[in-house]
């Protein structure tokens, strides 16, 4: 087993990747950024290492430092969590070339052929599991796209060949919106992924997505643990999660099951891995294939494999009661998976709810600021993993994600109860949290039987809804003041070493939290309260600008495009005008109350 163990993430994967550690015996070592020294993950480490500046960019996707870092602390051994270097085949042959350093997770090689999706369906057709009709080659020109779309039938998917989480893809309904599409996503992969390459599927129309957990040693043993259902999203963004699903047959639950495990044990994976599939029909009861020719029951198809842990793992640990996170660490430190197939059990029902800093009433747009109240549940059933405490500050650096609860209970009906209980006594007052948004999904008639599809939340559900259970359950946020004390602790680097130094008796004077009483116009040029001005409702970077300066535009034109918190969110014009000034460019960093454009 490993001595020291160093997690190149943040936030609660980071502490839950350290929690494993502990159990085994493992030391941890933490990377942060200088926004993160006094994060949650930082200071549950037994050590911690500054690696670079507030943009990730700088810090947590700097692979050098990030081993430099291992190096000076003497670390055997490399976590990526989830999101950030997860996935970056890249990194992971850095690490795999650092001397007495080991990789937590697949080969380098492996995941290069199973995270760029066109080699991942090439793998898997291979392998005999069905795939959605799309090119296993990236497709360069929009009259490519075209071509494809009229021989699959409109609505396609353009997506990203590195992406995950919705980025990178977007939907085509016609020819028409083919090259402002194929342009976005080829953005979208260059900014998340550094890869423009995109491949285009057939667009399956209302299906259940449908993921299985895998673990493979490096002795040849594979196991799945069952499937999660995943399928209430916005913006192609996971929100619910919850393990079994309530929408497939046993028939289909054990095929579904088998194609994962078969196409990964062909694939040479190794280590914790998520193999993604969409299911037709959504549901059920009905037998898979056979018998009923046009009346079959629900096809599925593979859609990717992430060669990663996942956010909701934490259901099927639930249900399974395996320890998938200190397992991925046993892997990597050469142990042979202890259990068969027939061990693997599925103990009653868990749902996994993100509790994250946006306003379901905007369309989930991010809402960073202090958590001034932060009390959540606990009691039987309840598990919650987090890295955040009362007081804390949800930047908008990174994701917007607060903390995940997790309940388990002997069924799903039992399950819904339970987590209805544990969400009406999670109390946080000073950010808009998801927390409405899950309660209202609770008492929905659609989530509650199952029925929900990937375009429920998107296409079906009233916007209308979203409003009143904000109303009714939701939190205006607000502020408070800093205090000061007579005893601190403060925080100091030596070397790029993290110590923490209590102070007695000395005059502290607390930090700000960054807003001022001008708003802040760094990076903008122009004062936000002029007249015309378009303005950054959150903190962001600049993906791109829309228009030009002399441009006319309309009530309801997009300007700009502003990632906050991994969402790429137009900015779009409330009132009509001429291009007067475009304060930023492409790339800049802006805060809430920016001028991005003037009109006049």
């Amino acid at each position: 087993m490993f001595e020291k163990l160093l997690v190149a993430n943040r936030g609660e994967i980071a502490v839950r990747v350290m929690a494993a550690c502990e159990e085994l015996g493992v030391e941890t070592v933490a990377v942060y950024s200088d926004a993160d020294r006094h994060a949650g993950h930082v200071e549950y480490a037994d050590e911690a290492y500054n690696v670079g500046p507030a943009p990730a960019a700088e810090s947590y996707l700097d692979g050098e430092a990030i081993v430099g870092a291992a190096e000076r602390a003497g670390a055997d051994a490399i976590h990526p969590g989830y999101g950030f270097l997860a996935e970056n085949a890249d990194f992971a042959r850095r690490v795999e070339a650092a001397d007495g350093i080991t990789w937590v997770g697949p080969e380098s090689g492996t995941m290069e052929r199973l995270g760029e999706k066109t080699k991942a369906r090439t793998v898997m057709s291979e392998a005999g599991v069905p795939v959605v009709p799309g090119t296993n080659e990236p497709v360069e020109s929009a009259d490519a796209v075209r071509e494809l779309g009229e021989e699959y039938g409109y609505p396609i998917a353009i997506k990203a060949e590195g992406g995950g989480g919705g980025r990178g893809m977007k939907i085509v309904q016609e020819a028409g919106e083919v090259d402002d599409a194929l342009d976005a996503a080829k953005r979208e992969g260059e900014a998340y992924f550094d890869n423009d390459a995109v491949y285009v599927e057939k667009y399956l129309d209302s299906p259940k997505h449908i993921e299985v957990q895998v673990l493979a040693d490096e002795h040849g043993t594979v196991r799945h643990l069952g499937e999660r259902d995943c399928s209430l999203q916005r913006r192609h963004q996971k929100v619910i999660e919850e393990a079994p699903s309530p929408a497939l047959s046993a028939e289909l639950r054990e095929e579904i099951g088998e194609a994962a495990r078969r196409g990964v044990g062909e694939a040479g994976y190794t280590n914790a891995g998520t193999v993604e599939f969409l299911v037709e029909d959504g549901g059920a009861s009905e037998t898979h294939r056979g018998g009923g020719g046009e009346a079959a029951g629900p096809q599925f198809y593979f859609m990717e494999v992430n060669t990663r842990i996942q956010v909701e793992h934490t259901v099927t640990e639930a249900v399974t009661g395996i320890d998938i996170v200190a397992w991925q660490i046993r892997v990597a430190a050469g142990e042979t998976l202890d259990f068969e197939q027939d061990d693997v059990e599925i103990d009653g029902h868990a749902i996994e709810f993100r509790i994250n800093a946006e306003n379901p009433a905007a369309e989930f747009a991010p809402t960073p600021g202090p958590l001034e109240t932060y009390d959540p549940p606990s009691s039987v059933g309840v598990r919650l993993d987090h890295a955040v405490a009362q007081g804390d500050e949800i930047g908008g650096d990174y994701d917007s994600m607060i903390g995940k609860l997790i309940v388990h209970a002997p069924d799903r009906e039992r399950c819904v109860r339970r987590s209805a209980r544990a969400l009406k006594h999670f109390d946080v007052e000073g950010v808009h949290t998801t927390i409405p948004f899950h309660r209202l999904m609770l008492a929905d008639a659609t989530f509650r039987g199952g029925d929900h599809t990937t375009k429920y939340l998107d296409e079906e559900l009233d916007p209308e809804r979203l409003s009143e259970a904000v109303d009714r359950w939701g939190s205006d946020g607000g502020s408070r003041a800093p205090s000061t004390t007579s005893a601190q602790t403060l925080t100091v680097e030596v070397d790029g070493r993290r110590f923490d130094v209590l102070v007695e008796d000395g005059l502290v004077e607390a930090a700000s939290g960054g807003d001022s009483a001008d708003g802040g116009s760094e990076g903008s040029g122009v004062s936000a309260a002029e007249a015309g001005a378009i303005t950054a409702e959150m903190q962001g970077t600049i993906l791109s600008t829309e228009v030009e300066v002399g441009e006319t535009v309309s009530a309801g034109d997009v300007v700009c495009v502003l990632e906050a918190m991994k969402m790429e969110n137009d900015v779009i014009a409330a009132s009509g005008g001429i291009v007067a000034e475009i304060a930023v460019s492409e790339g800049d960093s802006v805060d809430m109350g920016d001028t991005l454009v003037l009109l006049e």
